[in-house]
């Protein structure tokens, strides 16, 4: 086994997931391994990611990362939910928000006792109980009791005393510049272990007989040896794909969109603490607030849109703001490597997988994945059972994630190619028997290994017009009284510690303001 044992790990490529990955292997495994980082800062990153989910909250404290220190070298805000905007029909909006809603019982689900109260003509939005996007609304944000706040879940539990409901703090993720973030990620390795090497990759030499990578060869000549190697070198591939030749499972029939055009502009108003995904009529767009600008998106298909057109009304919607980046454009495949892990090669982030970031899950899949791999890592040699485990749960967790997307594209009820396309495509059919399901009887779950939770499920199905046919019938047990008790119980708690919150812009400036030179890190950052 001694000669099979794990030794030296070699990161090609840096970016969110090189980085990312640099960071969990020195703080794990700093007298364990050798670790090295290659990167060539002549090759950009894609540099659009800039929204996140709670889980990223779990993983700093993980890295011992200070949350204020991190925001302001990032010119990070806060994201209680996404704002999705004219995805059922134009005019339409609804939140799908991170916290819990309302008060769930062991046999019955609280949005369930929200259906009942519209069939009794109790008028209401099922966001109403919800700290999250009641604060999203308002504009509002703030941190109560920060150590007692629990970012393993998606929100704090509802806390019951003999007077009142209350919340121990909101659930929250943040916004942040992806580029910014790889390098304040680099900062914290430096020190740890971990060797950088500049230069980009001329060659990659493989065992003749077992195809395992033995090193990477550098333009300039340097011969980087390895054991165990992470390709992070984006939709590129270079290990995973263009050596080894691993396959790509294409998604492009359930999700149509395959290519955005980014663009910065400068901060006209103040941030709002959520995302805003607003649809067209060949894809979305994507407006996200950081403290001193906005990243903004136009996500398409180019069936039914060209790449002219579509920078053409990204510039429109955002003309009453000056322009921090010229527009760039972004080709993808939704999709996912039949291998996440192929030989003693470990793809991570785009060079993995990518799904579109409607659901600004792509960060999150990169943390999952570099998690699962310190969990799994293979000190004692590679062994085929335990990279079969690996790759079946990557191939789980995609497909979940996948089917969630799909869902607000599937369920629409806009006129346009694209979207009547949608409406009429075959659904995996993991993804038919949960609509299924939830139209016939409002039933929603979450799986034990599962992201997203049966809040998610639920307001994003009501979202997109899905009007289950019954619901559950021990709701019918409680009176009106009763139950405008329960919901005003439940509401008044939440109406007043949103009005006790400061705006969220105010809350930034007091909380982790960044220094603006931070912009002028960022300007100079080449973009792939």
């Amino acid at each position: 086994m001694s000669e099979k044992r794990i030794r030296k790990v070699v990161i090609a490529g840096g970016g969110t997931a090189g980085w990312v990955a640099a960071c969990a292997l020195t703080h794990q495994f700093r007298d364990l391994l050798d670790i090295t980082l290659v990167e060539s800062e002549q090759i950009g990153t894609v540099g659009v990611g800039e929204s996140t989910i709670p889980t990223i909250r779990t993983f700093h404290r993980l890295l011992q990362i200070d949350e204020r220190e991190f925001l302001s070298s990032v010119a990070g805000s806060f994201k209680l939910a996404i704002s999705f905007e004219n995805w059922k029909h134009p005019g339409d909006h609804y939140f799908h928000p991170f916290g819990t809603t309302g008060m769930n019982t062991w046999s019955c689900d609280f949005h369930q006792f929200w259906l009942e109260s519209l069939s009794r003509g109790m008028k209401s939005e099922l966001g109403d109980y919800c700290l999250e996007t009641v604060a999203a609304r308002a504009k509002r944000f703030a941190l109560f009791d920060q150590a007692s706040a629990s970012a393993q879940q998606w929100s704090m539990r509802w806390v019951q005393s003999p007077t009142s409901l209350e919340r121990a703090d909101v659930s929250y993720a943040y916004h942040f510049d992806a580029a910014l973030y790889a390098a304040f990620l680099r900062r914290k390795c430096e020190g740890r272990g971990l060797t950088r090497v500049e230069g980009k990759i001329r060659e990659v030499r493989q065992d003749p007989e077992s195809g395992y990578i033995q090193a990477l060869v550098l333009e300039d000549g340097q011969v980087v040896e390895g054991d165990l190697f992470i390709d992070c070198t984006g939709f590129r591939g270079l290990l995973i794909e263009q050596t080894l030749k691993t396959g790509y499972e294409d998604w492009n029939n359930w999700l149509p969109c395959n290519r955005a055009v980014a663009m910065q502009v400068e901060s006209v108003e103040p941030p709002v603490p959520y995302t805003r995904a607003i649809a067209h009529e060949a894809g979305w767009r994507w407006h996200i607030a950081l403290q001193h600008r906005v990243g903004c998106g136009w996500v398409f298909s180019s069936a039914h849109m060209s790449d002219d057109e579509a920078a053409a009304k990204l510039k429109a919607a955002n003309d009453n703001a000056p322009m921090v980046r010229e527009p760039w454009l972004v080709s993808f495949r939704t999709g996912r490597r039949l291998k996440a892990w192929n030989k003693n090669v470990v793809s991570l982030g785009l060079a993995s997988s990518f799904i579109e970031p409607l659901e600004s899950t792509s960060i999150h899949l990169t943390l999952s994945a570099v998690t699962r791999l310190v969990q799994m890592f293979p000190f004692a040699g590679i062994d085929d059972s335990m990279v079969d485990r690996y790759n079946d749960v990557s191939r789980d967790e995609l497909e979940h994630v996948r089917d969630f997307v799909i869902l607000h594209y599937h369920l629409n009820q806009r006129d346009e190619p694209l979207w009547r396309d949608c409406r009429e495509m075959k659904l995996p059919e993991s993804l038919a028997q949960r609509i299924a399901v939830f139209r016939d009887n409002a039933y929603a779950w979450q799986g034990e290994d599962e992201l997203f939770r049966l809040d998610s499920w639920t307001h994003v199905m009501l979202g997109q017009g899905v009007v289950p046919r019954e619901h559950h019938p021990l709701t019918r047990g409680l009176g009106d009284t009763d139950m405008a008790r329960l919901f005003q119980g439940i509401r008044a708690p939440i109406d007043r510690m949103v009005k006790a919150m400061p705006s969220h812009g105010e809350f930034l400036k007091r909380y982790c303001p960044a220094d603006p030179s931070v912009w002028n890190l960022r300007r100079s950052m080449p973009v792939g």
